[in-house]
């Protein structure tokens, strides 16, 4: 789930971004970061602690603030894996390694072989791949119900997460759309300039078309009553439902509901 916002109003519910575990959740806020993971003998074991922030103007700019929260969010993990080693990451996986490393050299060949509208397309399936693999095994896409659930539950006062949805319209899947057609249109117009761009070329549209999804998201989240707002989230809500996410087992919403209880109890100081 992902939070691009900086919601600091002590009278409002907590801002909350996050990110399943393969045994656990990990939640951040405002100003830190809570995780709770199933340990081997059954127990639920928390950690949490303060969450790095990137000082400087660069936070209010469009297009750049979308990638510096993503990278704070990211800061976090190596934070909440020091914090409770038992937490296995998303990625702790033989098969999601060496998934990774076919989708690397598969994206290079085809960067070098592919071109236009068809080989981004490629490519963008390509990079699915790990994430299709590493959702496919072990109780990851169950936490990421757990994930939206028990955020949602408390961003809306419901009182069990049990009876939230498993979709949420804040999770990092509908990043994928708009990055996809920011990456498009990115390399499109690199290679009029550049036939044979290099790699500083293709990072720096990498970079920016992330900034552009960033924005359309936020923007998607301001104006969500909008048709078109929903048109952006369907594709979205379509991978959460049908691969993204499934149904948690009430012992998994334990877990979901200890990283909640902990992640309010560190923002409360």
């Amino acid at each position: 789930m992902t939070d691009t916002t900086d919601t600091t109003d002590t009278t409002e519910p907590l801002r909350l971004g996050g990110m399943a575990l393969r045994n656990g959740l990990l939640v951040h806020g405002p100003g830190h970061w809570a995780v709770a993971v199933r340990r081997s003998d059954g127990t639920i074991g928390v950690a949490s602690g303060a969450k790095p922030r990137l000082p400087g103007p660069v936070q209010r700019l469009p297009g750049a603030r979308g990638v510096v929260r993503l990278s704070e969010a990211m800061a976090v993990i190596p934070l909440a894996k020091r914090g409770l080693p038992e937490a296995r990451l998303p990625w702790q996986d033989r098969r999601v390694v060496v998934a990774a490393g076919i989708a690397m050299a598969g994206n290079a060949l085809l960067r070098r072989r592919a071109h236009g509208l068809p080989g981004e397309l490629l490519r963008a399936g390509v990079s699915l791949v790990p994430s299709v693999i590493a959702l496919g095994g072990g109780d990851l896409a169950a936490y990421h119900g757990v994930e939206h659930k028990a955020i949602a539950a408390y961003e809306q006062g419901e009182g069990d997460a049990r009876d939230v949805p498993k979709e949420h319209d804040r999770c990092g899947s509908h990043l994928m759309a708009p990055l996809l057609a920011a990456s498009i249109v990115g390399t499109a117009l690199l290679r009029r300039r550049v036939p044979e761009p290099g790699p500083l070329g293709q990072a720096a549209v990498s970079l920016g078309a992330v900034g552009v999804a960033v924005e359309v998201f936020a923007w998607t989240e301001r104006n969500s009553d909008t048709a078109l707002a929903a048109a952006l989230r369907l594709p979205g809500h379509e991978l959460q439902r049908v691969l993204g996410t499934r149904e948690p087992t009430d012992a998994q919403l334990d877990v979901g509901r200890a990283a909640l209880a902990e992640i309010v109890r560190a923002e409360a100081g």
